[in-house]
């Protein structure tokens, strides 16, 4: 029998506490509590932390995060029926109208952050963590105290799929991305299942051959992000990025857009492990990045490992395990990235100038953490 070391135990327990000790009375996850930047909850990252509570018993932790982000939606309702109505007489909203992907841990919108605010991705999340919630909890069916934020989510995502808008790491709002709309397909599917939906099956199902048709590069794998064309009040897509990114494994975990063993996410797992993961054994975001020197993310190393589990390999994905645990500090304190395997510290040094050392700790690398840990005790 595989057994998991005492130091990856301790970690477990050192992350669930550290999580709930970051959590807002109201619900909010903060992101990093000591890094100047990432004061805020992220709809996102929020998701997969309440959704790694529920994986480890936490399940209080979770129901306040998704009550949390009920109020908000509930508190917009009428001002998405706008944007939805104005989208159906033929008016495009702008970037700055539409809803944020972060707030104060209170709840407030975020007016003053430099950072991007047009996401889908965040809602789809929360979509999708908020269903996987209540069928953790033994609901077959929709609450109806969650109804009216859930419906106006779904008409929101319905809508503007397709509009470009900020990625998963903050970056390139005038394209259309592939993890997004896995987000977004995640979550929709998940309600469509719980409410019985025929038309949000229809949407997923439109979402889902938008992305097989146009987010498949010639050489078999998944795409970064696809550039809208406009031409004589038409719209095409190009490839714009046609490299892979570690979001691209979201297609088949926790989204379920395709299996593991689909061809064409083989071909962006194979291309993600030649091109993002390092002899140390992490994984980075992108080939081009340069946040922090574009070091490896324990989150998507967590990631990595979830993968391998369901390809069938438990000792690969223990080794991701292994590694995050061997990246823990003296606190049992995981941080957002490290940067071990840059070939020059350059990049890394410049943005240490810049905001100090990357983000310590980061819940969503404890919460990927706690998901990869609770799965490969199951899977004993």
């Amino acid at each position: 029998m595989n057994h998991l070391s005492s130091a990856a135990d301790d970690l477990a327990v050192a992350s669930k506490r550290l999580i709930a000790w970051n959590q807002h009375p109201s619900g909010g996850y903060i992101a990093s509590p000591l890094f100047s930047q990432y004061g805020f909850s992220w709809l996102r990252d929020g998701s997969f932390i309440a959704y790694a509570m529920d994986c480890a018993g936490e399940t209080g932790s979770a129901e306040l995060f998704y009550d949390w982000v009920r109020r908000i939606i509930e508190g917009k309702t009428g001002y998405i029926r706008e944007l939805v109505e104005k989208k159906k007489r033929g008016e495009a909203p702008q970037r700055h109208e539409m809803l944020h992907t972060r707030y104060y841990v209170d709840g407030r919108d975020d007016t003053n952050s430099e950072w991007g605010h047009f996401q889908l991705d965040g809602y789809g999340a929360w979509l999708w963590g908020l269903a996987e919630h209540l069928e953790w909890t033994g609901h077959n069916s929709l609450p109806a105290k969650y109804r009216m934020s859930v419906e106006a989510t779904c008409d929101y995502l319905r809508t503007f799929w397709l509009m470009p808008n900020f990625d998963c790491w903050e970056e390139h709002p005038d394209q259309v991305h592939t993890s997004t709309l896995a987000c977004v397909y995640g979550g929709l599917k998940r309600i469509a299942k719980l409410d019985h939906s025929d038309a949000l099956e229809a949407c997923c199902r439109e979402i889902m051959a938008f992305i097989m048709e146009r987010m498949v590069h010639p050489e078999g794998h998944f795409v970064k992000y696809i550039t809208p064309v406009y031409r004589d009040e038409a719209v095409t897509f190009d490839i714009g990025h046609p490299g892979v990114d570690a979001s691209l494994l979201w297609l088949c975990e926790p989204f379920g857009i395709v299996s593991a063993d689909h061809p064409a996410f083989r071909a962006t797992l194979g291309r993600i492990e030649q091109e993002l993961r390092t002899d140390q054994g992490g994984v980075r975001r992108y080939a081009e990045d340069t946040y922090y020197g574009g070091g490896e993310w324990l989150l998507l190393t967590a990631w990595y490992g979830w993968i391998q589990l369901r390809l069938g390999s438990r000792e690969k994905a223990e080794r991701s395990l292994s590694w995050i645990v061997s990246k823990a500090d003296a606190l049992l304190r995981l941080p957002e990235q490290v940067p071990d395997a840059l070939a020059s510290r350059e990049g890394y040094d410049a943005w240490v100038s810049r905001w100090g050392t990357p983000a310590l700790p980061l819940l969503w690398s404890h919460a990927m953490y706690l998901v990869l840990y609770s799965m490969l005790k199951e899977d004993r």
